[in-house]
């Protein structure tokens, strides 16, 4: 079989990674080179893992009769710190 398929989080990690290593300076122009096509490699599969994961939403937001019901993202609120007087 291939490659087991990395996780997003692990992608996005890596790519992160690479962003400091090109932003050091301290590679050569090759391994800049290098780290930038692995990068953009990179980039290219989270933007894939993305799409992905909206087609899955939208398959469950799908109704009855295959209409796509659409709702607002509503994200968790965030508990107020006490005020202070």
């Amino acid at each position: 079989m291939g490659k087991k398929r990395q996780k997003f989080e692990d992608r996005l990690a890596r790519l992160e990674k690479i962003v400091e290593e090109l932003e050091a300076g301290d590679l050569t122009l090759d391994e800049s080179l290098a780290r930038y096509e692995e990068g953009v490699r990179e980039l290219k599969k989270c933007y894939e893992i993305l799409r992905d994961a909206e087609k899955r939403v939208e398959i469950l937001l799908k109704g009855d009769e295959g209409a796509l019901k659409t709702a607002p993202f509503e994200p968790e609120e965030e508990p107020e710190s006490p005020k202070e007087k």
